[in-house]
This record gives structure tokens, sequence and C-alpha cells, in this order.
């Protein structure tokens, strides 16, 4: 029965989350050949300030990309 964690960053879609769900789904079944109904996908979405990268939290680096 696989378990998979995606976290990401606010702002995706239901649309798009529900893409996501379905392409990993479909990917398990294709690589590993698991079952669709066995699996299992949890999507996090983790706020912009809790979330760093490159040595600061997102909301800062993505106001020094602009």
């Amino acid at each position: 029965m696989p378990y998979v964690n995606v976290q990401i960053t606010k702002g995706a879609t239901k649309e798009q989350k529900a893409q996501i769900i379905a392409d990993i789904t479909q990917s398990l079944v294709k690589v590993l050949g698991k079952k669709p109904e066995h699996t299992h996908i949890v999507i996090q979405e983790i706020a912009d300030e809790d979330w760093g990268f490159e040595g600061l939290p997102t909301d800062e680096w993505k106001k020094k990309q602009k």
C-alpha cells in the first residue's frame, strides 16, 4: 500500500492538486505495478513563511526574485 506525502507551498488550485494525485498514482501503477485503489497521496500545503529556500523564508525569497 503506497503512501506518498507531497509538500508544496500554498497556492495550488484544486484542479492542480487533482492532477498531481492522478499523475503520481499513474506513475506508481506504471513503474511499480501498484493498485490505484491501494495508493494514498497526501498533499500538505506549507505557508511561504514556513518554508525556507536558499537561506531565506520562501516569501522573502520570492520578493527578491521580483
